[in-house]
């Protein structure tokens, strides 16, 4: 009854999610390339044959860079909406680009995704929450403010990626010109390590056993400080940050469990033996 998160990448330079549950997997985003999608995932053990799908959250380089070669080789549908596709500029094979509605549940497999509309400077943005095995995953990354739809789908997530760009100190005194400052501020743009950390406090769930930390700004946050600041109040939330230079560890998360520390990879059982990119 487990569910296996990963975050390949996290940040500007590019933002790939995993979730899967031993049978099949989605990406959500995929902005590494699938030269390099491929070997972190390799270095995790997990296999590209099980993904099935990506999602796409919204048209930033960040988060399409490796779409059309990795959706090409694997031949995956790329769930996206129409508006998105139009911004993105991506060349996607005919029947490959799928449509997605928000609240409308997704299956692929023994997985559901369900898309919801967030607040964020791109023309149709959404993120996901990610259902199997009695087990909700939640992708809150790219938000300038905690809107309704956040804080309803955070409440029942027993895992989350949970975006902290910047705080707001490193900001104010940093070299980003006046605009970019507002701009990152703004309730379009992304949510500070104080904005995430109310959202975690108010409405984090009693049965919410990991949050993943994402989407920290390189020059305007400090891993440990914000590892430090969620640390403190996280209870039994097991805390952690997805990097921006590298892969985290494989996360198993199941309602109940004491949290997983980042040993687990797929049980061969759950996984049917699985393959490193046959």
């Amino acid at each position: 009854m487990s569910l296996f998160i990963a975050s390949l990448n996290s940040g500007s330079n590019g933002n790939c999610y995993y979730i899967g549950n031993g049978r099949e997997a989605v990406l959500i985003d995929a902005g590494l390339s699938c030269r390099e999608t491929e070997k972190r995932m390799k270095r995790l053990e997990l296999s590209m044959q099980q993904v099935k799908a990506l999602f796409i959250s919204h048209e930033h380089a960040d988060h399409i860079r490796g779409v059309e070669v990795i959706a090409r080789k694997y031949q995956l549908p790329v769930y996206i909406t129409a508006a998105t596709l139009r911004s993105s500029g991506l060349k996607i094979a005919a029947g490959q680009a799928l449509g997605f509605k928000a609240f409308a549940p997704v299956r692929i497999g023994g997985l559901s995704v369900t898309a919801f509309p967030k607040l964020h400077d791109a023309a149709d943005p959404h993120s996901f929450i990610v259902e199997g095995n009695g087990t909700r995953i939640g992708v809150f990354t790219d938000i300038g403010a905690a809107c309704a739809n956040v804080t309803r789908y955070f409440k029942h997530c027993h895992a989350a990626f949970l975006e902290a760009n910047y705080d707001e100190e490193m900001l104010e005194t940093g070299r980003y010109p006046h605009y970019l400052k507002r701009r990152i501020r703004s309730d379009h743009g992304h949510l500070s390590n104080d904005q995430a950390l109310e959202l975690f406090t108010k409405h984090r769930p009693q049965a919410m056993s990991h949050v993943l930390l994402s989407h920290l700004s390189r020059d305007n946050n400090s891993p440990q400080l914000v590892q430090e600041l969620f640390q403190k109040q996280a209870g039994s939330t097991h805390v952690c940050v997805a990097s921006r230079y590298e892969e985290s560890a494989v996360y198993c998360i199941a309602p109940g469990a004491l949290p997983d520390r980042g040993s687990a990879k797929p049980a061969a059982s759950e996984a049917a033996q699985l393959s490193l990119f046959q």
